[in-house]
Parts: structure tokens; C-alpha cells; sequence
């Protein structure tokens, strides 16, 4: 019971935060709440997105916004390949978090590249909250 006030506390949240969520983002904030054991919020994942952590290999530090710039609006460029990077913000690139497969590719991929570990539920739900704020 406890999961499921948590999971649909998580889909209103996200539904009032912001006008461009979708069923695919509505679902894995269910999903995440559920596996998650902390709050998610728009806040946290914008703390985490600027937070920099130190690299296993280099130490050197990274954080979201190496790659991705602090304003989601904007393109974004891969730091190591140069590839450039479509804006994050659902509200100026219509195509961002609208298939579950590449949400949690990426999520995969980038959280080892920049935290150093996969990604915790409630840290992937915050980061959708806050994308989806902007």
C-alpha cells in the first residue's frame, strides 16, 4: 500500500511540475517510486545535475552539465567525442523522454560516466522531474 501512495504521490507531482510529461515518464516515475526508498523531486535532480564528482579513473571531476550545459534549453556537447547533443528540455526538443528503452539506456550510460555507478531510483526520478520542469 505504502508503494502505491508513494507511486501515485510521484505521478501528481510530476503532472503538476510539468505540462510535458507523458505516459512514458508518468510510468517509470511509478516504477521508480516504487523501487526507490528516497523523495524524488525537480530539486534534487537539479542538485544532482550540477553536482561534480570525481571520475574512478582520472579523478577528474564531471557533473551532468559537463556534457549537457546548465541550461537544458540549450545543445549540449560530448566532452571526450565532440558529438554534439540535442537539448535536454522536453519543452524545446519534443523528442526527449519519450521511449522507456533510451531513458534507461542513457541513464545507464551517463550515470557510470559521471557519478561512478549506476544511478538509484529515486536519483533517476528526481532527474525526470527536473527535465520535465523546464
Amino acid at each position: 500500500m505504502k508503494a502505491y501512495i508513494t507511486a501515485m504521490t510521484a505521478i501528481c507531482l510530476a503532472y503538476t511540475l510539468s505540462v510535458s510529461a507523458s505516459p512514458v515518464t508518468d510510468s517509470l516515475l511509478a516504477q521508480y517510486a516504487a523501487e526507490g526508498k528516497g523523495e524524488m523531486s525537480a530539486e534534487s535532480g537539479k542538485s544532482l545535475w550540477n553536482e561534480a564528482f570525481a571520475s574512478p579513473g582520472s579523478g577528474d571531476r564531471r557533473s551532468c552539465k559537463t556534457c549537457h550545459t546548465a541550461d537544458l534549453r540549450a545543445e549540449g556537447e560530448h566532452k571526450r567525442t565532440g558529438k554534439r547533443i540535442e537539448p535536454m528540455a522536453p519543452s524545446v526538443n519534443s523528442k526527449r523522454l519519450t521511449d522507456r528503452k533510451k531513458i534507461e539506456k542513457w541513464f545507464k550510460r551517463n550515470c557510470k560516466w559521471t557519478l561512478g555507478r549506476e544511478c538509484t531510483a529515486s536519483e533517476k526520478g528526481s532527474f525526470i522531474l527536473y527535465i520535465e520542469s523546464l
